[in-house]
């Protein structure tokens, strides 16, 4: 049984990607109920993904403004946790993974008041070609622990498959311990 603790909420939240990032597709897009300009409805799901105005942009920029183009496409999702509101280290979901581009692409998001960063997007393979399941880089990290060499090949591949910034951390704190 997998065990779950989801608060009682209308939309994902940070927390609800401890287990690790999620692909979704998108089913649709209205206007925001709450603080949010937007609710992102995502298939087969009842809670909206509301972004903030970064992850706004970034989906602005690789697809458009036409939110009736983004209906089928996917995502991939994921908490980071260094997102920050205001001054708190909070945490926050980002995109890791777009469909529909041909490669990784680089976006300018404003991190803090004045400040903004590169913010990179790998592209997310047609659903349909994928035929190997995804390999799973933390247990793998786990089991290698203390092996320095298969942690830097591990690594390497999980770098190479478009694993989420958090996964890539994990493994580096494996060949730490």
């Amino acid at each position: 049984m997998k065990i779950t603790a989801e608060p009682r909420s209308d939309q994902w939240n940070a927390d609800d990607f401890l287990g690790g990032a999620r692909t979704f597709a998108i089913a649709g897009v209205k206007e925001g109920a709450a603080e949010q300009k937007y609710d992102i409805a995502l298939d087969g799901e009842v809670r909206a993904w509301r972004p903030p105005l970064g992850m706004l942009r970034v989906l602005m920029q690789a697809w458009g403004d036409d939110s009736d183009v983004w209906v089928g496409r996917r995502v991939t999702l994921y908490r980071d946790q260094t997102v920050k509101f205001g001054s708190d280290v909070l945490g926050g979901i980002r995109i890791s993974h777009l469909s529909h581009i041909e490669k990784a692409m680089n976006f300018k998001v404003t991190t803090s008041r004045g400040k903004r960063a590169t913010y990179t997007v790998q592209p997310l393979p047609d659903a349909s070609k994928a035929t190997t399941p995804a390999r799973d880089f933390r247990t793998e990290a786990a089991a290698l622990t203390g092996n320095v060499d298969g942690l830097r090949a591990l690594y390497m591949d999980a770098q190479a498959a478009g694993a989420d910034p958090e996964t890539l951390a994990h493994i580096k704190n494996q060949a730490a311990s």
